[in-house]
This record gives C-alpha cells, sequence and structure tokens, in this order.
C-alpha cells in the first residue's frame, strides 16, 4: 500500500512538468502528506480536456457517497479491483489522475517494532502515481474532491520491506493515463521496473504525522540489521 507520501516540488516546476495551466495552487513542501490531507494532484479538466494541478483530499469519497461522515474513504485502489470495484470502476474509466510525489514511506515488520523506510526515485527526479478521483456534492451544493493511489504488487526493490506498492507512470504513460489518446489504462498498472527506485531506511519520526520537515528523508545513522 502507500500510507505516506512527499512531495516538496515547487508548484511552478510540477506545471511545467506535466503542463498544467493556471490557475495554479498555492502549494507548501510537505515530507509527510497523510490521510485525509490536501495534495496536488494533476487532472484533465472534464469541460477543456486541459491538464490542471489542483489540491485534493487524500482519500477517495465517491459521488454516490450517502454522507460524509460515515462513507469510507479509501486511499488506495488496487490495480486488481479497479475496473470492477463499484468503489473505483466509474473514476478508473472516465477520472483518472496523476499524483505528483518526492518520495514515499513504507514499514517492514521488525522485532523491536515497525521500521519505516523511504523510496525515491533514482536521481530524485518526480514520482508519478497513478490515481483515481472524484467529486462529491454535500448538501450545501459544496463540491469535495478526492483522490486515492493506485497499488500493485511489489517489485524486487520493494517486495523486502512490503508485498504492494504505488502504481509509477513513467512520461510516455501520461497522456494514456489521462485519457487524453486511445488505448487501454490497464496495460500501466504494472509495478516500476528494475532500477526505477532506490530506499533507505528512515526514522520513526515520520510515524507521526504532526512531523513534517525534510530531515524526515535522512537515512539513519545505523540502518536496522
Amino acid at each position: 500500500m502507500c500510507g505516506r507520501y512527499a512531495n516538496a516540488t515547487p508548484a511552478a516546476d510540477l506545471v511545467r512538468l506535466f503542463g498544467t495551466v493556471p490557475p495554479t495552487p498555492q502549494l507548501q513542501p510537505s515530507w509527510n502528506i497523510a490521510p485525509s490531507q490536501e495534495a496536488a494532484v494533476v487532472r484533465c479538466h472534464p469541460q477543456t480536456g486541459e491538464r490542471h494541478l489542483d489540491l485534493l483530499f487524500w482519500g477517495l469519497l465517491p459521488a454516490w457517497a450517502r454522507g460524509t461522515p460515515a462513507a469510507p474513504r479509501p486511499i488506495n485502489a488496487r490495480a486488481e479491483r479497479i475496473a470492477t470495484a463499484p468503489m473505483f470502476r466509474d473514476a478508473y474509466r472516465a477520472r483518472r489522475c496523476i499524483v505528483p510525489a518526492s518520495a514515499f514511506y513504507e514499514w517492514r515488520r521488525a522485532s523491536g517494532g515497525k521500521q519505516p523506510f523511504a523510496f525515491a526515485r533514482e536521481g530524485n527526479g518526480p514520482i508519478a502515481f497513478a490515481g483515481l478521483w472524484e467529486g462529491f456534492r454535500r448538501p450545501d451544493g459544496e463540491i469535495v474532491r478526492s483522490f486515492a493511489i493506485i497499488t500493485t504488487a511489489a517489485n524486487a526493490v520493494m517486495a523486502p520491506i512490503h508485498e504492494r506498492m504505488p502504481v509509477i507512470l513513467e512520461p510516455e504513460d501520461w497522456p494514456l493515463w489521462l485519457g487524453e489518446i486511445k488505448g487501454d489504462p490497464a496495460c500501466l498498472l504494472h509495478p516500476a521496473a528494475e532500477g526505477v527506485l532506490r530506499c533507505w531506511p528512515v526514522s520513526t519520526r515520520v510515524n507521526s504525522p504532526a512531523n513534517n520537515d525534510a530531515r524526515l528523508l535522512l537515512p539513519l545513522a545505523a540502518p536496522p540489521a
């Protein structure tokens, strides 16, 4: 799964990278994005088809949800089920998005508890997660837009830490995933190629969303056995 990630790339750099159009939200760097928080998402505008960089809440709330407090808000969607699961199938068909990240975290069980690890792209470039987004209209008319990150089986780098990993899209994948060109997006739902990611152990400070600074990505001085 993917339950915590970082995005410290400035908005202007994301605009250039993804080719989004104004307006551009004010983004603050975050090294510990947690579920229910707002985060940057790249999506195609339903009317114009233009790419937009928007702030959406992490935790998918479908349009048909009966109410915000009681509705389930999954942060991840399993690639194997998104085409058929009622929670995800409509968004998969029509509302796919990209979630930019600088790094993400995962935890491995150890004798003393869970040890967090950070994962980043080799070369430290931005990561593009495959995602789904939805819009939920509250009784007062306000629309709440939210997203989930798609996961798949772990690759060789990820497998020693966790059995699942986020689906990572390469730039050549973006037009198909966003629905800008015709094709089957299911062909993109696979583990990242070997050599794309690197990982290292980090401090358990990342366990608390209250801790949010660049030091969270520093390698441990003494990695666990």
